[in-house]
């Protein structure tokens, strides 16, 4: 991590943490049942909504905000309910995806619906939704004028669509044999990429930069994401189980049709007959791994991180971010980009 990025994230994290404990009405006092819920979902109670100290993500989307309104020329302290904003609607779409999904833990502990069961889950879910627009909101409280304030709720909620939008393809690629890389791209835009064009061009938006330039730092948010996921994908199938965190094998033996998987799926036959009918076993992840390396399934999908990469910077470089605040918009795509994959 760069110095001006450390510098900024150390800045910056605790006042979004203070943004968001206000709007989740975390003030010290113990919370009714529902805002205690959404207080256990950030990581701040624990299940007997007792005060607790634990992982509660790393924040990137909010700091991308947050980065680019600064290094945009605006204040990043007026950006703060955006920052707010897009983090809560991340949490949003993390309950409600756990419910979807079928998981019982996320971040080392059990997800809502698996302690309070999944009517009270979608329902905390649906105020956190409502909490994230009113964070938004606030933004007339940093006197940001009127008219930036309507402009950014309707992206918001245009987000907020996409992101519904990339769920639903994500789950029906669930229940198919088969689905093609654009369908595939598609889907990660609306799952991961259009969230993160949302937080760069907030940013922008409160900074009063022109359209253009506004543009620049979404397209920019948008080739990060997109190069993020097809990176997971490649560190989901070959990466280094001590770096990443989790089994390598993991998207294999559940048979998650990833942009690696996909490519080999188009072309071969005896793949699609391995997805279709093998159990998820060792022999399973070894017979597989096996053909996407013959099939140079790996290098198509490093391409394609290289090519949304590239793109990412282009933009990036286009919007001419400044000072320190740029230096750190820059470290920030370079620690997300250049991971070992």
């Amino acid at each position: 991590m760069s110095s001006e990025l450390k510098t900024y994230t150390q800045l910056m994290l605790p006042a979004l943490e203070t943004e968001m404990r206000t709007v989740l009405h975390a003030n010290g006092t113990p919370p009714d049942a529902l805002y205690g819920m959404m207080q256990y979902h950030m990581g701040w109670l624990d299940a007997d909504f007792n005060p607790i100290q634990t992982n509660s993500g790393k924040r990137i989307r909010p700091l991308l905000c947050l980065l680019t309104t600064e290094a945009a020329g605006g204040s990043w302290e007026q950006a703060l309910p955006a920052a707010a904003a897009v983090e809560l609607l991340h949490n949003f779409s993390l309950i409600h995806d756990d419910i979807e999904d079928g998981s019982e833990t996320r971040r080392g502990r059990l997800t809502m619906w698996k302690i309070w069961g999944t009517a009270q889950a979608i329902n905390s879910g649906d105020a956190m939704f409502a909490v994230a627009h009113l964070a938004l909101n606030n933004l007339m409280k940093r006197d940001v004028p009127a008219q930036t304030v309507v402009q950014a709720l309707q992206r918001f909620d245009v987000t907020c669509v996409e992101l519904t939008q990339g769920q639903h393809a994500d789950m029906d690629f669930e229940t198919r044999d088969s689905a093609t890389v654009t369908e595939y791209i598609n889907m990660i835009t609306g799952k991961t990429a259009v969230l993160l064009a949302h937080c760069a061009e907030l940013g922008a938006l409160v900074a009063d930069q022109d359209a253009a330039t506004i543009t620049h730092y979404a397209a920019f948010g948008r080739n990060l994401g997109l190069a993020f996921q097809v990176i997971d994908d490649i560190l989901g199938i070959w990466g280094d189980e001590i770096k990443i965190g989790k089994s390598a094998a993991s998207d294999i033996i559940t048979k998650k049709k990833t942009l690696p998987v996909l490519y080999g799926l188009a072309q071969n036959q005896q793949l699609q007959d391995l997805y279709l009918k093998a159990e998820p076993n060792t022999h399973f992840v070894e017979a597989v791994v096996a053909t996407l390396d013959e099939l140079g399934a790996r290098d198509f999908a490093i391409q394609y991180a290289k090519e949304y990469s590239a793109k990412a910077i282009e933009h990036l470089n286009a919007a001419q971010p400044q000072g320190d605040a740029g230096q750190a918009l820059y470290a920030l795509a370079d620690m997300l980009l250049k991971r070992d994959y």
